[in-house]
């Protein structure tokens, strides 16, 4: 295990009626709010209302940045600076999952940067204030209630990049997991899925001596694989929603990265993918995900592969090592189809390959000192192994 520091920032409010403590948490900044969200789920749940009429009782001012999209674009991103500039906001409030939080993040910022919100994107260490960022958390995928990562698609470059800071951590999360009862079944499958490779990341990370780390993480993905499916199929499940919600958080707040390599492989090919085709994140993963592992599974992992299967699955220790990794592969092909996940580029809208090459190309970077190296010609393969 590498040396490192650990830190986060973010103050969690977790469980049901916590939005009540909102108005106290933004006046600790000013009287001044962005809310941000997506589509209208956040009106008809009638949680946008409960927001609005609690910010105003205690005289905070709001205004919208409506219509963020499933992967944030760098339109609406800079569509968010300006409404911030316009009307001197104190503090954003993201209302939503992982993309309107990451969108969120990367206005907060780009309200203090006097060029484009992309150039924060290429380069981090341009980021050098950001507005506070209260969030609202509605679905339970990414982390980004509690991490420091975003997320953004440049739309006329076809690129989807991440930017990361100690400043894009939210000061305050109110994590409800009511707040995502009415999340449809597909995008709680999808979610569960971007939480079970955000482990799945690390878990198989080369770096030698964290055993610890590798029991919380067969614990945090053994959680996914029991209450992913009842959440599909019970939506209302308090107990599937709550579990979930806090092992999304727990998955990528750093706490499992600490001393790892950590290079993430699979968010690399997957981010290219959904950039390009506009796909699904959670589900790009899914698919994703199981062909990389039978790719990168060899004999200087197997046993990485058997703990899995072992630890998580229950297989019996006496089986032959390929013959345990290969069945804890299935079984997870398996988690995804029983949530409702279809596992080939076809499910995703995807026929041609026209674009495997660039999109390999941009994935590349980097991947080389994985435990697996990765290069472009490697990346295209399993694009094209995605192909069933």
């Amino acid at each position: 295990m590498q040396n490192f520091y650990y830190d986060i920032p973010t103050k969690v409010f977790f469980g049901e009626g916590q939005i009540q403590n909102l108005p106290e948490l933004v006046s600790e900044f000013g009287q001044r709010a962005l809310l941000v969200y997506g589509g209208g789920s956040v009106k008809r749940s009638g949680l946008y209302d409960t927001i609005v009429s609690l910010l105003k009782e205690a005289g905070i001012t709001t205004w919208d940045l409506a219509g963020v999209e499933p992967n944030p674009r760098l339109n609406t991103v800079c569509r968010g600076v300006q409404i911030c500039r316009e009307n001197q906001i104190d503090v954003v409030i993201p209302i939503g999952g992982g993309s309107t939080i990451d969108c969120a993040k990367a206005v907060a910022a780009g309200f203090y940067h006097e060029g484009s919100p992309w150039d924060l994107v290429l380069d981090n260490s341009l980021i050098t204030k950001a507005l506070p960022i209260i969030t609202v958390l509605t679905l339970a995928a990414t982390g980004s209630e509690m991490d420091g990562f975003a997320v953004i698609n440049n739309e006329e470059t076809s690129d989807k990049q991440e930017m990361c800071s100690i400043l894009l951590y939210p000061k305050y999360s109110i994590m409800d997991p009511v707040n995502t009862f009415t999340v449809p079944k597909y995008q709680t499958a999808a979610g569960t899925a971007d939480i079970m490779s955000h482990i799945f990341e690390l878990y198989f990370d080369g770096t030698p001596g964290k055993y610890m780390q590798d029991r919380v993480m067969e614990g945090l993905l053994k959680t996914c694989i029991h209450f992913g499916p009842i959440a599909c199929e019970k939506p209302d499940d308090y107990e599937a929603r709550a579990n979930l919600m806090w092992t999304s958080s727990w998955a990528i707040n750093g706490f499992l990265a600490c001393g790892l390599t950590s290079l993430w492989p699979v968010h690399a090919m997957e981010h290219q993918l959904s950039a390009v085709y506009d796909v699904t994140h959670g589900h790009g993963l899914a698919v994703l995900t199981p062909v990389w592992m039978r790719y990168i599974l060899n004999d200087d992992n197997v046993d990485r592969f058997v703990n899995y299967g072992v630890n998580v699955f229950g297989i019996s220790s006496d089986k032959k090592p390929y013959e345990i990794a290969e069945l804890a592969i299935q079984k997870t092909e398996e988690v995804f189809e029983k949530m409702g996940l279809k596992l080939s580029m076809q499910d995703l809208g995807i026929t041609d390959e026209s674009h495997f090459e660039s999109m390999a190309e941009r994935a590349a970077d980097g991947l080389d000192e994985c435990q697996v190296p990765l290069d472009k010609d490697k990346i295209v393969e399993i694009y094209r192994k995605c192909m069933k």
